[in-house]
């Protein structure tokens, strides 16, 4: 049984295998199968991505969970997550989303009329974390802020993480919850780490951050951005419409996950694959 958290990644081929998972949207067990069919979708297609995942032909060396595991913030469906995830035997990593700091009263109103009430994270949800393997360095930050839907990397965070890449050059990962560039889709770039322009000035020194991965958009991207490739994934349940201005969803996007190679020579190669009908 793997421990956690993840803290050391070796590989016998000096590969390592990153398997993305990201937005959950998990609530209570004993509501997962009653009228809200929505949650009840979002519970099998999590535990379906997983086997998915997990059946095809890839080592899967580390599983990174990047926000938003839950819908409502409750230890019991955390215990759930973990024990899925334990199960797999593959050293994992979580951090926070929006949903996990988060709880939306009134969901059945429109999002403006919702009262957003802050609560505290578990306390297995990482920041200021690092994952060495013997060619890279995978680093965990926490964007959530509590009562937020949109995030922040704080000032704190960013010392952290240019501390980090200042005393080590090996390549680097960068994982975290918000998007940290325009998605080009009104509504939920309102919704963006709030100090994105602060945070990519104070890492332009840092040449060997070759990736960053993301969640809370519920949609995939590849941008690129001061030499950095900036990955977006889909959620594990319900995806939102590419390049709309007021929030929609795509009913024709299937759940997703992405997988990620890290190279000895410091290349990355990575794409999402969607759960199979």
């Amino acid at each position: 049984m793997a421990s956690y958290p993840a803290h050391k990644i070796s590989s016998p081929d000096m590969q390592v295998n990153v398997l993305q998972l990201t937005d959950l949207h998990l609530s209570m067990p004993k509501e997962l199968f009653t009228a809200d069919r929505t949650q009840s979708n979002c519970q099998q297609s999590f535990e379906q991505v997983v086997k998915q995942a997990l059946d095809e032909d890839i080592r899967c060396d580390l599983i990174l969970v990047t926000g938003d595991l839950v819908n409502q913030v409750n230890r019991t469906i955390y215990d759930h997550i973990f024990a899925v995830l334990q199960r797999t035997q593959i050293p994992f990593a979580c951090i926070a989303g929006n949903h996990d700091v988060t709880d939306e009263l009134y969901s059945e109103r429109p999002f403006f009329q919702r009262e957003l009430v802050p609560q505290p994270a578990d306390p297995r949800l990482l920041n200021q974390h690092v994952i060495e393997t013997d060619y890279w360095q995978i680093l965990l930050l926490d964007s959530a802020v509590a009562g937020k839907v949109a995030g922040k990397v704080q000032n704190k965070d960013i010392e952290w993480l240019c501390s980090q890449l200042s005393t080590s050059n090996k390549p680097a990962l960068l994982a975290l919850h918000h998007h940290v560039l325009p998605m080009q889709s009104e509504w939920i770039d309102d919704h963006i780490a709030q100090n994105a322009e602060v945070f990519w000035q104070r890492i332009s020194p840092f040449k060997h951050l070759s990736a960053i991965i993301s969640g809370h958009t519920h949609q995939e991207q590849v941008r690129c951005r001061q030499g950095v490739t900036v990955y977006s994934t889909p959620s594990t349940c319900y995806q939102f419409k590419p390049y709309e201005d007021d929030f929609a969803y795509d009913k024709n996007a299937r759940p997703g996950y992405r997988w990620l190679q890290l190279a000895n020579n410091g290349s990355i190669v990575s794409w999402v694959k969607r759960l199979d009908t």
